[in-house]
């Protein structure tokens, strides 16, 4: 009998862990889903999934301070990092720690799986006409520094001399468009 590949959706966004279990229940994966890191970690260690999207930024953490728990539960899961707030420092990140590719939303399940299977980097990837406005490399800039200070919005603040309600702000905010 062949048993189905398990696929683990952690997002705290509802809708979406909706939309994504249904279009991999539809491919045959056995789907768990998680709206939290420690809802992943106790599915993880009592199914250790074959593959797995983590949201890069969750309501108590992130999905890069999850994803080496995950790969220590299950050493060849293939994940996947998912989100609406990208930047060239945690794709780096994500990628150091594990994750075999860094997608932005909107994403379709089509694009989640091609992602999973893809073995090797494609050197025909485009590459922008522009260099990035300054709004977007202030934007990479805090991110860098924040992931610096392990996410430490008080110590981020300190090291970019500005005040922690100011960061919050920006932090809220959507990433500025290259």
């Amino acid at each position: 009998m062949h048993e189905k590949a398990s696929f683990l959706v952690v997002d705290d966004d509802p809708v979406f862990r909706q939309i994504m279990e249904r279009a991999l229940t539809r491919q045959e994966f056995d789907v768990m889903l998680a709206a939290t890191i420690e809802e992943a970690r106790q599915l993880a260690q009592h199914r250790p999934p074959e593959y797995a999207t983590l949201d890069l930024k969750l309501e108590e953490g992130s999905g890069l301070q999850f994803l080496p728990t995950l790969l220590s539960i299950s050493p060849a899961c293939r994940i996947v990092i998912l989100t609406g707030y990208s930047s060239i420092t945690t794709a780096v990140e994500a990628i150091k720690l594990g994750a075999v590719n860094y997608l932005c939303k909107p994403v379709e399940v089509s694009e989640v799986l091609q992602a999973l299977d893809a073995q090797e980097g494609n050197p025909d990837a485009e590459i922008a006409e522009n260099p990035p406005s300054v709004n977007r490399l202030t934007w990479e800039h805090i991110q860098r520094v924040l992931q610096e200070n392990d996410g430490n919005i008080s110590a981020t603040a300190r090291s970019l001399g500005m005040h922690r309600r100011t960061l919050q702000r920006k932090l809220q905010k959507r990433p500025v468009k290259r």
